[in-house]
């Protein structure tokens, strides 16, 4: 039987990079609205956006969605998530879907989900896409992967990894995709442990699990995305939605 889920959008106003992107207008609606829209065509049982200001509050509201309300001092996306997870006490299984995301199909919080059920699943996981070296190598907003022998995370960078020396043999490089599940025991003990060295470091939250032994699996996509972290990435994703939607 599959664990009751509840999937959860963190969605913060004061982005480092690009302030109120969760709210910038994409093909007539926000972005947020795009997440949202993707989310609920999952199999999940439940679907909220988790905000921290009354405008991303209102703006949910306004096209029907779920939202709720979380204190603005989280460090990660995964802290604020698990303050929204307490209005879905019944969610064994927690599943975080960043809120500048608007392509991510529904296919993959599927395909995560469905990995994370059964005895013997893991406490966490997450999803990779496989991408050309020369394609991720020199932007750290798309943070890389590698990966064991039983595909779980060894680490997560913003530097390319692994390195390619000279006369070295070349092996898949993957981008890691800013979608994770939890068990609620797991996200539980995630958000009780302090940030870490490395999280700080390279301001990736998902260090933090691996630092605490924390283990992440890692499923593999063939879909592709644009996050929005920059307004480049924006005109990026209207670009796109524009081609598509003379495709359609």
């Amino acid at each position: 039987m599959a664990l009751k889920t509840a999937v959860i959008i963190p969605a913060r106003m004061g982005s480092m990079r690009f302030p109120g992107k969760v709210l910038a207008e994409l093909g007539g609606k926000p972005v947020i609205q795009h997440v949202w829209e993707n989310a609920i065509r999952s199999k999940a049982d439940y679907v909220a956006v988790a905000a921290d200001d009354v405008r991303v509050e209102n703006a949910v509201k306004n096209f029907g969605g779920t939202v709720v309300m979380t204190r603005p001092d989280h460090p990660s996306g995964s802290d604020r998530v698990w303050e929204a997870a307490a209005q879905f006490p019944d969610a064994q299984l927690i599943v975080n879907v960043q809120g500048d995301e608007p392509f991510l199909p529904y296919q993959v919080i599927d395909s995560l989900m469905d990995a994370m059920n059964g005895d013997d699943a893991p406490g966490m996981g997450t999803v990779v896409l496989p991408c050309p070296r020369e394609q991720i190598a020199a932007n750290p907003n798309l943070p890389k992967v590698v990966l064991d022998a039983n595909d779980y995370a060894l680490y997560f960078s913003r530097s390319m990894i692994p390195y390619l020396r000279e006369g070295g043999e070349e092996m898949p490089v993957y981008r890691h995709w800013g979608i994770y599940a939890y068990r609620r025991e797991t996200l539980a003990k995630f958000v009780s442990l302090p940030e870490g060295r490395l999280e700080r470091c390279e301001k990736l939250e998902q260090l933090r699990a691996l630092e605490n032994g924390i283990r992440i699996k890692v499923i593999r996509t063939s879909f592709d995305s644009i996050g929005i972290d920059t307004p480049d990435d924006l005109e990026r994703a209207r670009i796109f939605l524009e081609t598509h939607s003379k495709h359609a």
